[in-house]
């Protein structure tokens, strides 16, 4: 301001950094003028729910110190700004992680680049379209690797082998009667007649029907362990079914909120599993309230046979979880059912450490509260005959499908 007051020659003395910085910008901008294009993205066909997947990014004429970030959908959670490469032929690469949340087809629309000029006076931050699809599934990571089977196949058909032949109900076969074997098992009538004796060989009855029933409501959309109940849940209900499919059972499925969504009656072997994990995938997250008597009623008037069913729900307290009890009663009375809950490890260690202030204090207390109401609604619910599975997320596969192999091992369906 003094400069432009005084004018003369101080003016003119004022002016010359000013045209000198603007010269150098100028040719700043001139040498910086290589701007990037023709991205390309190599993605997964897919991502398992709750894992991390890397996806990686080549870029055609990069310029230095080039450095990215993403609009990540909602399903996808973001690994902050990545820094490229530089590869041959002036193109540049970058790898990408980034954790599956949500399941479902989400879209990565944009990309915003970020580097510095040469002279280091510049920053550009173009953004490119990337159209980049990248489809989350259920995680059936268990299935894959092969550890499903052969504890299944090793339960009933290793080590087991005996549990599985000649303790059963269902007829086997004819075999001629050896010192040492149970006299309980000769067949008299056809010893009668063949003048000598034989035994009847049972084994373990097959051909169950085993149902998972998904509740979908709300309350399943609470997040635990980074991921919604009910991305465990479908995780633990897929595992269940290979399980069951393996051992020679019908596995059939069941889903609900406000009112019955979707059912499949029970039907055998890979092409039920394969079914049942087309249609977990399109399972959608909502925001109803469940009407437990609506569904657990249409449930039951759906399944005339006995049967396994296996139920994945939540609740908030005893008195939200009267109806939820009522209708497990009337579902207990001709099915054998399995009672599955996911527990809030946050919740758990929260009452695991010493409050700190009256905030604290107060968080412990309705804690404790909580965690003693849900173990009265499940003492109340083992007393009904039903099977309690009520885990920690990374343990509920484990133990949903050890209660499936010793309820098959006792002939219990």
């Amino acid at each position: 301001m003094i400069a432009v007051l005084a004018g003369g020659a101080v003016r003119e003395a004022a002016e010359a950094p000013w045209i000198l910085l603007a010269v150098a910008v100028i040719c700043d901008l001139a040498l910086s003028l290589r701007r990037p294009k023709a991205l390309t993205f190599e993605t997964p066909a897919e991502i398992f729910v709750g894992e991390t997947a890397t996806l990686h990014m080549t870029i055609d004429r990069a310029p230095r110190d080039l450095r990215a970030r993403f609009d990540w959908p909602a399903g996808l959670e973001e690994s902050g700004e990545v820094t490229f490469l530089p590869a041959s032929d002036g193109r540049a690469t970058c790898d990408i992680r980034c954790r599956a949340i949500r399941r479902g087809v989400w879209r990565l629309e944009h990309v915003w680049l970020r580097w510095t000029s040469r002279l280091k006076l510049l920053e550009f931050v173009p953004r490119l379209d990337a159209g980049v699809e990248i489809r989350v599934v259920p995680n059936i990571r268990l299935v894959q690797s092969g550890q499903i089977t052969t504890t299944v196949l090793s339960t009933l058909f290793g080590a087991k082998e005996n549990r599985a032949i000649g303790e059963g109900s269902e007829f086997q076969q004819l075999r001629d009667f050896v010192p040492g074997m149970d006299i309980k098992t000769i067949d008299w009538k056809r010893s009668a007649r063949r003048r000598s004796l034989v035994a009847k060989e049972l084994r373990a009855e097959r051909n169950h029907h085993v149902i998972v029933a998904l509740d979908n409501g709300y309350l399943m959309r609470e997040e635990i362990g980074g991921l919604p109940k009910i991305d465990h849940a479908v995780t633990a209900a897929l595992a269940t079914a290979w399980a069951a499919a393996i051992g020679g059972d019908l596995v059939g499925y069941y889903s609900y909120d406000v009112k019955p969504r979707t059912f499949a009656t029970p039907a055998p072997g890979r092409a039920a599993f394969a079914r049942l994990r087309h249609w977990t995938a399109e399972l959608s997250y909502v925001s109803r309230e469940t009407n437990h008597t609506l569904a657990l009623s249409e449930l039951n008037a759906r399944t005339p046979k006995r049967s396994l069913i296996v139920v994945f729900t939540d609740f908030i307290d005893t008195t939200s979880a009267e109806l939820l009890i009522e209708n497990i009663a009337i579902l207990a009375r001709r099915h054998l059912l399995i009672f599955v809950t996911i527990r809030d490890p946050e919740l758990e260690t929260l009452v695991d450490t010493p409050p700190e202030d009256l905030n604290g204090a107060a968080a412990l207390v309705a804690a404790n509260q909580s965690i003693q109401e849900r173990r009265l609604v499940l003492e109340r619910l083992t007393r009904l005959g039903v099977t309690i599975v009520d885990a920690r997320p990374e343990a509920i596969t484990a133990r949903l499908i050890s209660t499936y192999l010793e309820i098959k091992a006792r002939e219990l369906i």
